[in-house]
């Protein structure tokens, strides 16, 4: 009998991905694996909490005990879209350790909950060889599913009485890292800067001792006239700050 091992991030794929397993193979054998970071919104554990009650299986919780912005000290490399040293070290090195501890890839099947747009369906064989030797599925790409929308999946959620993340609702379209990854871009940690100030200037006070320690190091870029250059937090929310309020919109539009 297989073992069936869900990559739960705390993301609506990752619930999604659980459900789905659940409905085909049952709970006796799932286990719920999550990293923890020490970098999430803290409702993202109210939703692990809340999906482990849903169904029955209690969380497996896996931690290296720094955060990212101590990693990043730690390797001295400041991640970055291209590159984030986080998510192997806090994430991945974690949970393959739990996982060659306590499990036998002969008879344990691995579930990530990539959902199913073409960006995240390019990353299958990446992620498949990454995870050897556990053989990996993705439920929400099989080809008996039906691709859902984002918005649908947290309706999914909110059917079986569960309210999604916090981040979700705040406008994110990821639920990791209380929106301060450094994977994402310039449109992300604007909105951050508007609707979470406080966390924005807390990821900017470390980018700017990670540049003292490091050198001229930034999480973004930017592309002036072909020419790629730093972009730091602290001039992003300069700029941001400085721009001109749009205009409100006229009664009746």
């Amino acid at each position: 009998m297989n073992r069936h091992v869900i990559q739960f991030s705390g993301g609506i794929g990752s619930f999604a991905a659980a459900l789905r397993v659940a409905e085909r193979h049952g709970t006796a054998n799932m286990t719920l694996l999550i990293a923890d970071t020490r970098a999430e919104h803290p409702d993202t554990w109210r939703f692990a909490d809340d999906t482990s009650r849903l169904l029955d299986v209690p969380l497996t919780v896996v931690r290296d005990g720094r955060d990212p912005w101590q990693v990043f000290r730690d390797v001295r490399f400041l991640g970055n879209d291209r590159l984030a040293p986080c998510t192997r070290v806090l994430k991945q090195i974690p949970c393959r350790k739990w996982m060659t501890e306590h499990t036998d890839p002969e008879d344990t099947l691995v579930y990530i909950g990539i959902e199913a747009t073409a960006r995240d369906r390019a990353r299958i064989p990446a992620i498949a060889r990454n995870w050897r030797p556990w053989t990996t599925r993705f439920p929400l790409c099989g080809r008996w599913e039906r691709p859902r929308t984002k918005t649908e999946l947290l309706r999914e959620a909110e059917a079986h009485g569960i309210q999604p993340p916090a981040m979700y609702r705040a406008g994110f379209a990821h639920n990791n890292c209380h929106g301060s990854c450094v994977r994402a871009g310039q449109k992300q940690w604007k909105h951050l800067l508007d609707v979470a100030p406080q966390q924005f200037a807390k990821a900017e006070r470390h980018e700017e001792e990670l540049r003292a320690l490091l050198g001229p190091v930034t999480i973004l870029r930017e592309r002036r006239k072909g020419v790629a250059r730093p972009l730091p937090l602290a001039e992003l929310r300069r700029r941001q700050h400085a721009a001109p309020a749009l205009p409100l919109p006229e009664a009746g539009a």
